[in-house]
């Protein structure tokens, strides 16, 4: 998340401390933050807490005499990225500092691995263990992590808000973009294999231009957001198959950032509208399950209460946007029960009940209508969510869930030495694998966690709330 000027709200005083970055790493085990004249920060995520921070002491190539001059006063970052849980770490300046020298640095040894210089400003810088991405406004550089070689370089159409994503895999190591729009679709997303520098695929995401793009941490799939911002879709990598549509809401939303638990069986979303949206990924069995038992309760309708009886709701989201609880599906009747959750909210549960006729005939009509029209009319929607707090409203903000069991066979890959940087102290290796946490930073510098019930979903509740801005 790189802090524009409209995360910052007219009531914002003026030369209050703000956040200049703020992201997460790899696994979301870390957030490293970027401040203005204060140099950056690493926290800890679960538990929270800081425990390293860059200031002075870090030598910034490319400052004015005029920065030199104030002292003690730390540089401005406007990227500061994480190579996992290891020492190594990117950085770009703001302010007196150049924007157009990226800096590779060793937290543990405070000491200055290498630099490099580009023609204009680094907007986004990308990591993992294979390779290295510097995003520019109309180039794309691809380097060897190892020894920072550039191995390629991708001429793109000007894209000043650095849309890309790279796979946090090694194995599964694509990067993401939206291509050349020259024949194409503005809503066209590029897959590009890093490792043997090709493309592989485009995908016809949305007819809209991107807003977010995201990848999974094993690299098999692939989530976007138009600039409506109504719709998520998840394909498949590297096939480009669409595997599931996300329903956010009805009206736009300018989407902040997309993220996918470890497991691949949750995906956040967060957006301007101040409600983090969280979405259950169903397998074909457990889609299956669902409609087996919602035939089954329709079927019984005339024998059961009328339509303003029990409705087996047992979660809504707030305005209309409606949750479909999506966990516990194994085929019984009392586990499933769980899984309704609100399907279009207070407003519409007396009209859409799962027991009324209403319900059957909306299944029956849409099997016969064209795709397109079925994803208007059988969207997925989420199956839980979380209302910011007052004072993050307006601010851009990011998301992650954390916690859970990765897959089966993560690809992470290798742990690298870089010079022996080793892990950051305080930093795990990968997260926890406790109860699922929703996590989210807002620009106006505060860490949120709520918990997140996998089971029966409904609203989180916000239980840590810590400032980024405390010294």
């Amino acid at each position: 998340m790189r802090v524009t000027p409209s995360a910052l709200t007219p009531s914002t005083p003026a030369g209050s401390a703000v956040i200049l970055s703020a992201s997460f790493n790899q696994d979301a085990s870390c957030l490293s933050v970027g401040y203005p004249r204060a140099g950056f920060a690493i926290f800890n995520c679960d538990p929270f807490g800081r425990f390293y921070a860059g200031s002075a002491a870090f030598p910034v190539s490319g400052s004015t005499n005029a920065n030199q001059s104030q002292g003690n006063e730390a540089p401005s970052f406007s990227v500061v990225e994480m190579l996992f849980t290891t020492s190594l770490v990117a950085l770009v300046g703001a302010g007196q500092q150049s924007p157009r020298r990226l800096q590779i640095v060793n937290t543990k040894r405070e000491s200055t691995i290498c630099e490099l210089s580009f023609v204009s400003a680094i907007l986004s810088v990308k990591l993992n263990r294979k390779r290295l991405i510097v995003c520019l406004e109309e180039h794309i550089y691809i380097y060897d992590i190892a020894n920072m070689k550039l191995l390629h370089t991708i001429d793109t159409s000007p894209n000043p808000h650095a849309l890309c994503a790279l796979s946090p895999s090694s194995e599964n190591c694509y990067l993401a973009y939206p291509p050349s729009t020259s024949g194409g679709s503005s809503g066209d997303l590029l897959l590009f294999d890093v490792i043997n520098l090709q493309a592989v695929n485009i995908i016809q995401a949305h007819k809209s231009p991107l807003s977010c793009i995201a990848f999974s941490c094993d690299g098999t799939l692939v989530a976007t957001s138009s600039d409506k911002g109504t719709v998520i879709r998840v394909f498949s990598v590297p096939t480009g198959a669409k595997l599931f549509q996300l329903r956010r809401g009805t009206y736009n939303a300018n989407i902040y950032s997309i993220a996918f638990d470890i497991s691949n069986k949750f995906v956040c979303v967060s957006s301007d509208t101040d409600t983090v949206h969280i979405y259950k990924l169903m397998t074909e069995a457990e889609k299956k399950a669902y409609e087996t038992y919602m035939r089954r309760r329709s079927s019984g309708a005339a024998s059961g209460s009328g339509s303003g009886g029990n409705m087996d709701i047992l979660s809504t989201s707030p305005g209309g946007t409606g949750g479909l609880g999506s966990a516990g599906m194994d085929g019984t009747g009392a586990s499933m029960k769980k899984t309704i959750g609100g399907i279009l909210g207070t407003g519409f549960a007396t009209i859409y009940n799962s027991r009324t006729p209403l319900a059957s005939a909306t299944s029956a009509v849409s099997s016969f209508l064209p795709n397109t029209l079925t994803e208007m009319w059988e969207p997925q929607r989420d199956f839980a969510f979380a209302k910011l707090p007052q004072q993050s409203k307006g601010f851009q903000n990011m998301c992650a869930i954390v916690g859970g069991q990765p897959p089966n066979s993560p690809s992470f890959g290798p742990t690298l030495d870089f010079d022996n940087t080793g892990l950051l102290d305080g930093g795990s290796g990968m997260s926890s694998t406790g109860p699922l946490q929703l996590i989210v930073v807002s620009a106006c510098g505060f860490f949120y966690g709520y918990t997140l019930d996998s089971e029966i979903g409904g609203e989180c509740v916000l239980v840590k709330e810590h400032s980024l801005l405390d010294d």
